[in-house]
């Protein structure tokens, strides 16, 4: 059941969908080899999880169960996560402090609610330890849930990641990483296992 665009309804599969985002986010670290520091960017509409269409069906409950497991696996992993927000805060993200500084990426003054922001983002700006909104990043890599358009947030140039999982919940995920451009032209060597 949803009350302007809310979910009031339990979510009975939040392990599964839980182990499903793993899944991606091990997949899509061992193509795109984070290094230390680097910024993970995921998207996340969490209606689209619910088998709703993005903005219509906010699941504070699923926003909180995705958060918890992006965070801890960046955490792990030893990179920042960066939750983006939707397009009604128009697409900006939430990261932690440490991350706006070490990145130097320009602060904005909102705080994401369920419906101008989004469940994900709303949950990492109460769980992060010092969460702030910053307008614009260049990820290294990133998830797509729901196809909330990530695109504008990774660095050039950004290459498709095939992963076995193609759905968290029943939202599409399409996942990213980043390359270094090729420059030169036909006389140039390139190093093929340059990731970034």
């Amino acid at each position: 059941m949803s009350i302007n665009g809310i979910s009031s309804e339990k979510y009975d599969h939040l392990e599964e969908i839980q182990a499903q985002l793993e899944a991606v986010l091990t997949e899509l670290s061992a193509a795109a080899h984070p290094e230390r520091g680097d910024i993970l960017v995921v998207g996340c509409s969490t209606s689209e999880v619910a088998g709703g269409r993005i903005g219509t069906y906010s699941s504070q409950e699923i926003g909180e169960a995705l958060f918890r497991t992006a965070y801890r696996f960046c955490e792990e992993m030893g990179i920042y996560l960066a939750c983006q927000c939707c397009e009604h805060l128009n697409r900006s993200l939430i990261v932690e402090k440490a991350c706006m500084r070490e990145h130097r990426l320009t602060r904005v003054n909102v705080i994401p609610q369920l419906k101008a922001g989004g469940a994900f983002a709303e949950a990492a700006y109460r769980h992060m330890r010092e969460p702030v909104a910053v307008e614009a990043l260049q990820a290294r890599a990133g998830v797509d849930i729901g196809d909330t358009l990530i695109g504008m947030h990774l660095a050039p140039v950004a290459v498709p990641v095939r992963t076995g999982h193609k759905t968290v919940g029943q939202a599409h995920v399409v996942c990213a990483r980043s390359r270094a451009k090729y420059v030169g032209g036909g006389r140039a060597a390139y190093d093929e296992s340059q990731t970034f």
